[in-house]
């Protein structure tokens, strides 16, 4: 979502990073370029001209002048300001007796009840047994898609159709959840596809009759400007805990997110970064301003890997690579437990100075050649993937038929694999210890 921002002003910090001395004309000719770059987003006018202002008073001052690294000085404290914009990092209350009442409120099309099952998964994942209530009794099929998407993540539904006020289906969640153990229920509420005051009114009831510890404004990231406006009212009627910021890997502008929580105050507490049920990553604004920067988000990357591979499994691998026993069949295996980490210029997005990498080659080729590397290995035999060495030419032929390929493609992933193998071996060696200590 942030490509093009984020684009522009690392263009800008690589101009400025050229200069020596830093005069006031430098850091006022780099603060239009951010201001342009932050408009051209779509974040909200009021909110560029406090983050431009806040940074021009700290960049003239004396400790840019006297920095070694002036241009460096100048990125630290945009870093800091963005930091300082997206606000402090905000957990959910689920504390106090159970069960923790979650309102998810939004307007229609924004994806509330898509985010409601992703927001079960999650609490699921950290232990909780969440349920999820069907307040939605306006939309066509509303109930149903809950339902479905109840079954997906394996979190039960509390559903009485279309023909109970959503206040009561709340009130009778509400007495289920205390009777059968649940330790979160989450309401899915209407939305619709303007604001109107019954809109406003019934979830008034619904908070009332509820008494959530969390209301949740589910927001699209792709209606920039309109999203500050819809959670401004949200806000003033119902009295938002957090947001909830959805389609962040499209191709929205940003400033959705850069200027909703500064105008309401209210934090940002998750992002739906994609389409499967555990696309959704808790909102930590020190990551999303290092993403802005160009400077990589190693911590969010490591999350996805831990969730992605478990102990016993790293630990397997590790010693694998450590003993220089690594094999085909092994690297097979981790390929497809990469791709559940999400797509491959994400990840790269994720790892410091690799986001250039990420604009030379698109996503699609970045995934064509992964998808091209693991159809050579799985046309292989589990006695070639485990042992290359017995790959001779017609064997390389039968794989490249057997996977769609050429005989060159078979030789350049044998080529490669035996490079990183030799690279094993050195570091097992005691040549490579350093490293190797690093993997322990």
């Amino acid at each position: 979502m942030f490509e093009s921002l984020s684009e522009k002003i690392q263009e800008t910090f690589r101009n400025l990073s050229r200069k020596g001395r830093l005069s006031e004309t430098d850091v006022q000719a780099t603060l239009r370029e951010v201001r342009l770059a932050l408009l051209e987003a779509d974040v909200n006018y009021r909110v560029v001209k406090d983050f431009t202002k806040a940074i021009e008073q700290r960049a003239v001052g004396a400790d840019v002048a006297r920095s070694l690294t002036p241009a460096q000085a100048v990125i630290k404290i945009v870093n800091e300001e963005l930091v300082r914009l997206l606000g402090d990092p905000a957990k959910l209350d689920l504390g106090g007796e159970p069960p923790a009442v979650i309102m998810l409120a939004g307007l229609q099309g924004s994806g509330k009840t898509t985010m409601a099952s992703k927001l079960a998964l999650h609490l699921k994942e950290k232990g909780q047994r969440p349920l999820l209530v069907a307040a939605d009794t306006y939309r066509p099929a509303a109930i149903a898609q809950l339902e479905t998407l109840g079954k997906q993540v394996g979190v039960d539904v509390h559903s009485e159709g279309d023909k109970v006020a959503p206040p009561k289906i709340c009130a009778n969640a509400l007495k289920r959840a205390n009777k059968e153990g649940y330790t979160v229920v989450l309401l899915d509420t209407a939305g619709r596809l303007q604001i109107d005051e019954d809109m406003m009114a019934e979830l008034e009831k619904v908070r009332d009759v509820a008494k959530p510890r969390e209301v949740l404004l589910v927001v699209d990231a792709m209606t920039g400007q309109e999203a500050v406006a819809v959670a401004e009212t949200f806000n003033k009627r119902i009295h938002l805990t957090g947001l909830i910021l959805t389609k962040v890997d499209g191709d929205a502008r940003g400033g959705a997110a850069l200027s909703v929580r500064a105008v309401t105050g209210v934090p940002i507490k998750f992002m739906g970064v994609g389409e499967r049920p555990s696309d959704l990553e808790v909102f930590y604004p020190d990551r999303l301003a290092s993403r802005i920067l160009g400077m990589g988000d190693m911590l969010t990357l490591i999350e996805k890997a831990e969730s992605a591979f478990s102990e016993e499994e790293a630990k397997k691998i590790e010693k694998k690579m450590r003993t220089a026993t690594f094999t085909l069949e092994d690297f097979a295996d981790q390929l497809k437990t990469m791709r559940k980490m999400g797509s491959v210029s994400d990840l790269l997005g994720m790892m410091p100075g690799m986001n250039q990498v990420t604009k030379q080659v698109s996503q699609e080729d970045m995934d064509k050649s992964l998808g091209v590397v693991q159809a050579i290995v799985n046309s292989m035999t589990r006695e070639e993937r485990r042992n290359p060495k017995i790959i001779d030419g017609s064997r390389k032929r039968r794989i490249a038929k057997g996977s769609g390929t050429q005989v060159f493609q078979v030789n350049q992933l044998l080529r490669q694999f035996q490079q990183m193998q030799q690279m094993m071996k050195q570091m097992s060696s005691g040549k490579g210890r350093g490293l190797m200590s690093m993997l322990r």
